[in-house]
């Protein structure tokens, strides 16, 4: 029910002179914004029910609509902002906790964006990416391993399990039952042809994508949905979630509204109840618990998995990726604070956590001065913006980026930040079948493969414009980053120069 007290965030603008009252956005609402008036013989709307999502404005034939944001404003307070007082005003109508989704949207610094790449000019040439080899493929696993040599003086291969990327991206954790079918579908289909990795989630892996297998990351959570032997030998790797940026020390909510038939049989768990993981494993309250369960999924898949642990950014987040370099993991996930998600409490969201890129590099330092770098490969998310966000975090000390938001961008999504409903007019963040068909499996997986190709091909340009030919050269070398308008201290932390230095 709306809250009388708040006004419409948006409003719809319909221009009269071209609007044809074909009902077309009527039909593409899920919040049933748009109706026909019979009596006045026009289409109306109800503006406090719009999430601005933009469905009905891409969709309408004459292109008769827009969606503002509302100028209706309070008394202005400095102190006060209108979006803090409408926060008061839900919590005292409901008496709950606000939910919002997708990631941090305050005007806190994004510090890839403070960051700038060298180039070489002369006495180190640039590259020419299309004449000259150009190497983004990637390793992840652990490199730790004495090299070793057969009779014949070739190398062995004597490393533990990897997974292979043809480029350094990988599609990140959305759960089905967070993200649609045919949104994993079209993960899972882009992942295979690009010959990348796409991440379960927290809710298990349905039947029909198992022939995917070779390209996906299945997800061990705390509440365990969906895990059983079979769901673990089919992936190319596990990655056990202990935390995630958009929320870190709480666990996992998905509605009960959200719990189809498919997602109950997926998840294992009851039709119509809402799905919560505990904020913590309850078989992992140290280290050496960590430890176990690594082993414990390793040794249920006969060492030929590597593991991933998945871990929020947060103010220790060096001392605690130290330690699970030294458990046996192969690989460790760091998400910032700006991480995109299909609920999280706004106050954690928005509160809770430091930015990924502060996260990465302290945990590389850390690495690097234990001399245990190499026995873990790093991947980071968190609001990976474009091509320029992903080679300033190799340079930081990555191996890896997982993309999420830049992905469900992709497939149409336009931030809306209303996932929680269930109400996704892009067929994305929803159960609801009327819904799930308007999203094309095949021409999301295409989205997917060009989005990724795009970014590669920029990589690989950055990349020759710096003198570098490979991801491993590039890995850590922070020698071609430089700051802007940055104190000393984040400076200090970042482990960069101020530009013109």
């Amino acid at each position: 029910m709306k809250d009388m007290f708040i006004p419409a965030e948006y409003e719809v603008v319909r221009n009269p002179d071209l609007c044809i009252a074909c009902r077309v956005c009527e039909r593409q609402c899920a919040n049933e914004v748009h109706k026909f008036d019979s009596d006045l013989g026009k289409m109306i709307a109800d503006s406090t029910k719009c999430v601005n999502c933009h469905r009905c404005v891409c969709m309408c034939p004459t292109h008769a609509l827009k969606i503002v944001k509302s100028d209706d404003t309070y008394k202005l307070n400095g102190n006060w902002p209108m979006r803090t007082m409408n926060e008061v005003y839900r919590q005292a109508a409901t008496g709950g906790v606000l939910l919002s989704s997708m990631g941090n949207p305050t005007e806190n610094p994004i510090y890839f964006s403070k960051i700038l790449l060298n180039a070489s000019q002369v006495t180190n040439p640039p590259i020419d990416p299309l004449r000259e080899p150009m190497e983004t493929a990637v390793y992840l696993g652990k490199k730790d391993v004495e090299i070793k040599r057969d009779a014949r003086g070739m190398l062995v291969d004597n490393l533990p399990p990897q997974l292979k990327l043809t480029t350094p991206i990988m599609f990140s954790a959305m759960s089905y039952g967070s993200i649609s079918y045919n949104a994993h579908e079209s993960l899972a289909r882009a992942a295979e042809e690009l010959g990348i990795y796409y991440n379960t989630g927290e809710g298990g892996l349905h039947s029909d994508f198992y022939k995917y297998g070779k390209n996906t990351i299945v997800q061990v959570a705390s509440g365990r949905f969906g895990v059983h032997e079979q769901y673990l030998k089919t992936a190319a790797a596990i990655e056990i979630k202990m935390g995630q940026g958009a929320k870190p020390g709480i666990g996992g909510h998905l509605p009960g509204m959200k719990i189809s038939d498919d997602v109950s049989k997926t998840r294992m768990i009851p039709k119509g109840v809402d799905a919560i993981s505990p904020a913590p494993h309850h078989d992992i309250y140290s280290i050496e618990d960590l430890r176990q369960l690594i082993y414990s999924l390793k040794e249920a898949t006969a060492y030929t998995k590597p593991v991933i642990v998945k871990v929020a950014a947060v103010h220790n987040v060096a001392a605690i990726a130290s330690g699970i370099a030294r458990s046996g993991a192969d690989i460790i996930a760091i998400d910032g604070y700006r991480g995109g998600t299909g609920a999280a409490p706004t106050r954690i969201r928005d509160n809770v956590g430091i930015p990924i890129e502060l996260a990465l590099a302290q945990v590389d330092e850390r690495l690097r001065q234990e001399g245990i770098r190499d026995n873990v490969s790093v991947v980071v998310g968190g609001s990976i913006h474009s091509s320029a966000d992903v080679v300033k975090a190799i340079a930081l000390g990555a191996d890896a980026c997982y993309i999420a938001t830049a992905a469900v961008l992709a497939l149409g999504c336009h931030l809306c930040r209303s996932c929680h409903s269930g109400k996704c007019n892009w067929g994305i963040a929803t159960q609801r079948p009327d819904l799930v068909k308007r999203l094309n499996p095949d021409v999301g997986k295409q989205r997917l493969v060009n989005l990724v190709h795009a970014w590669t091909h920029e990589i690989q340009e950055m990349m020759g414009g710096m003198g570098i030919n490979s991801i491993e050269a590039l890995r850590g070398n922070r020698l071609m980053l430089r700051g802007v308008g940055l104190n000393e201290t984040e400076l200090r932390i970042l482990g960069i120069k101020h530009a013109g230095e």
